[in-house]
């Protein structure tokens, strides 16, 4: 991943209500002046590391005399998300001041001003646009990711690394920080390292932190299967025994405000996980009997995808395909993502029986939908003319 571009970013030292505030970033890749971050299986991280050069007063957290920053001023990074929009939901039920931390877009986020929320515009690819989003915050909720047209490390690392930066130099509290369960397992992938080399990016900039890894999203599964069969669509699986322990995105916000407010829990690392571990198969059969009726299925071997990642590995337009299909490989691999949750609620202070199941999640969903198929399909008769 290394490269030899060299760029300079700077950031007018002018800004609005921090006059004392100079920032500077540097993307450098010389080992010298910048030892790369080494991972558990002794791989480098040889990334960009982005510094950003700043001199703030000492007591960062308050910008002006008789103006200190209130603990429920949040920014939420990647709020338009399956998590992001979660966790701006749940922060604004719970009465927290929400500011949405969004990349300019051709259809602007009206939802979130709807619900309350103050959005501003920022890319952390262009890192001379975050500290302005950060003035007045106290905690950062990262739940951000690339899209799949961008090279993985775009966002995912140096915009990262430049978000972390500016958060420190402007006195952020808390910093939240959204991982993949098992990511230091699996350096061979492009995406889980970068979590991996995240992870201790964050945690060796002295930042009050909390790093939460997640196994799935039950969300995932709707796209992905209940609205194919729903479709009579085909439905892509493989033929490997990966098990995934789904979480409701609703519960990982609610307990990330729980962790959020523990200061026990502050520098921990948590990894949330669903009651149960789910097979595609499994998945697929359970989403057949909630629909009532069959999946056409396209089973995919592992051996194709494996195939596949080394013939694309010959094309560098082609390398950022090859990084997404590795960590396809690894979700299609004899691996369980899951984990005892037994101390994870003991610690937050949760009771099992308030998340929920895979079954309840989908149940829910194809009750509604079916139920409002069957009124569409009344309306139609209803309102159909014969002449």
């Amino acid at each position: 991943m290394a490269s030899t571009l060299y760029a300079q970013l700077a950031y007018p030292t002018n800004l609005t209500s921090l006059p004392s505030c100079n920032l500077s970033w540097r993307t450098m890749f010389d080992s010298t002046l910048n030892p790369p971050i080494t991972s558990t299986k002794g791989k480098h991280c040889s990334i960009p590391k982005v510094v950003c050069n700043a001199q703030t007063a000492p007591a960062a957290v308050n910008l002006a005399p008789g103006t200190p920053v209130r603990p429920t001023n949040i920014l939420v990074v990647g709020a338009t998300g399956t998590l992001g929009r979660q966790v701006v939901r749940r922060a604004l039920d719970e009465g927290y001041d929400v500011r949405c931390l969004v990349r300019p877009r051709p259809a602007p986020a009206d939802f979130l001003r709807d619900w309350g929320a103050t959005v501003v515009n920022a890319d952390l690819s262009k890192p001379e646009t975050i500290p302005a989003t950060l003035v007045g915050v106290h905690t950062v909720i990262d739940c951000a990711t690339g899209r799949p047209e961008e090279p993985i490390k775009t966002v995912d690392w140096e915009g990262k690394v430049a978000l972390i930066q500016c958060a420190k130099a402007m006195g952020i509290q808390k910093f939240i920080f959204f991982s993949i369960h098992n990511c230091d397992k699996h350096p061979e992938v492009p995406l889980m390292e970068i979590k991996h080399c995240t992870e201790k990016y964050l945690r060796d900039s002295g930042l009050n932190h909390v790093v939460i890894r997640l196994c799935g999203f039950m969300q995932g599964l709707i796209g992905q299967y209940a609205v194919p069969i729903l479709e009579e669509k085909s439905v892509w699986g493989t033929d490997a025994p990966t098990r995934i322990a789904y979480m409701d995105t609703q519960d990982i916000a609610r307990l990330t405000f729980i962790a959020l407010r523990n200061e026990n829990i502050n520098g921990k690392l948590l990894t949330f996980a669903g009651p149960r571990a789910w097979t595609t198969q499994e998945v697929i059969t359970l989403c057949e009997r909630l629909a009532g009726q069959d999946a056409n299925v396209t089973t995919v071997p592992v051996s194709v995808l494996r195939f596949t990642r080394q013939l694309t590995r010959l094309f560098e337009w082609t390398s950022d395909v090859a990084d997404r299909l590795a960590f396809s490989e690894v979700l299609t691999s004899d691996t369980v993502f899951s984990v005892p949750m037994v101390e994870t609620y003991n610690l937050l202070g949760v009771d099992a029986k308030d998340v929920s199941s895979l079954e309840k999640y989908l149940q829910d969903y194809f009750t509604n939908i079916l139920k409002k198929l069957k009124d569409l399909k009344a309306q139609s008769k209803q309102t159909d003319i014969f002449f």
